[in-house]
């Protein structure tokens, strides 16, 4: 509720796309932290079941948490895109 009047007033003053902005970066990144870090602890319990398949999980996690990385990058550079616009 403390938020309505700042978002009234940023509306008023044409900010509002600034706010839609900093509201899409910061949901643009807050969804591949979690799915990060899911995928990371996975990886440690799958490594810790089976020592011998470490070296293949790793670089399978190393592959996902670059994946998950280009989505967020491109997110964000959306999320930019349309400040600019």
């Amino acid at each position: 509720m403390v938020a309505l009047p700042m978002l009234a007033e940023a509306a008023a003053s044409g900010g509002l796309q600034i706010f839609g902005a900093a509201l899409g970066a910061g949901l643009a990144t807050l969804g591949p932290a979690i799915g990060i870090g899911r995928l990371v602890g996975s990886t440690v319990e799958a490594q810790a079941r089976q020592p011998d398949v470490a070296g293949r999980v790793f670089t399978t996690m190393i592959v996902g948490a670059a994946l998950i990385e280009g989505f967020t990058f491109f997110g964000l550079i959306i999320c930019f895109l349309c400040l600019k616009a």
